[in-house]
């Protein structure tokens, strides 16, 4: 019997995260079923369990359970435990071993597919929630001179930022500063929204990153205005699940291709 994974989120119709899985077993000839699961949102936790009862070697989990996984792991990685949230988890025994590849997704997609130099770089993270707490670790392992957290909320920044011994603040703190990448962690797109943001917020070059993709947001068509180059997420997407991949398996995917595909799709 192939080995069974699974993603779980409420919705998860949407999720591209079985053809990745699935385009990655056959490149790397690793025999695994990859299924895209809806848990109740009051029934994470079982449907997990029930789950790993039958059979489940591992499990993606995406919204609104990332926190909730977290909780649920008798172990975490360094990153993990960074984030603050989880949304890869390896069924190892009686152990449940949770991980975030999400940051190093990030800067997989930015480095290798985008030739993002980050070392000495200026960068700007927007949002204070989880998906920025997912990726300002694997950031400030790349040695950036400086990560700025912004959020619509100064005080929620300003504490995320502190645990990080790094700065942070309001969109009004960002009068005067300028940066090498930019990077839209907020909710904002979703709900075709931009936030304040000033005109002379990139450096020449700079690159704007919006985490939502499959769309042009409000905050990239503002970073194309002010000359700034534009990439979405897809391919941190991507690159997110290759981590999950090697994390589980062993072996890492090549994910050029399969990003390939899905934007041509």
């Amino acid at each position: 019997m192939p080995d069974r994974y699974a993603v779980f989120g409420h919705p998860i119709a949407h999720s591209k995260s079985p053809r990745i899985h699935a385009e990655f077993a056959r490149q790397c000839g690793q025999k695994l079923v990859y299924e895209a699961i809806l848990a109740p949102r009051e029934g994470f936790s079982d449907a997990v369990r029930n789950f790993r009862n039958d059979g489940g070697r591992g499990c993606n989990v995406t919204v609104p359970f990332k926190e909730e996984a977290y909780s649920l792991c008798t172990r975490r990685t360094p990153r993990a435990e960074a984030a603050g949230a989880v949304n890869t988890l390896s069924f190892q025994g009686e152990d449940i071993l949770g991980d975030n590849t999400d940051g190093a997704g990030l800067v997989r997609d930015l480095t290798l597919n985008l030739g993002m130099g980050l070392a000495g770089g200026d960068i700007l993270l927007m949002g204070a929630g989880g998906a920025a707490r997912g990726v300002i670790l694997p950031l400030l392992e790349c040695q950036p001179a400086r990560l700025f957290i912004a959020n619509r909320t100064a005080a929620k920044a300003e504490a995320l930022a502190a645990r990080f011994h790094i700065h942070g603040g309001g969109y009004a703190d960002l009068a005067g500063k300028r940066f090498d990448l930019v990077i839209n962690a907020t909710a904002a797109s979703l709900g075709g929204d931009l936030p304040p943001l000033p005109d002379a917020l990139f450096a020449p070059g700079a690159l704007a990153y919006d985490m939502m993709y499959g769309r042009d947001t409000p905050f990239l068509a503002f970073a194309r205005e002010c000359g700034a180059r534009t990439a979405d997420g897809l391919g941190m997407l991507v690159e997110q699940a290759a981590e999950a991949f090697f994390v589980w398996r062993g072996v890492r995917p090549d994910t050029a291709p399969v990003i390939a595909a899905l934007r041509e799709a």
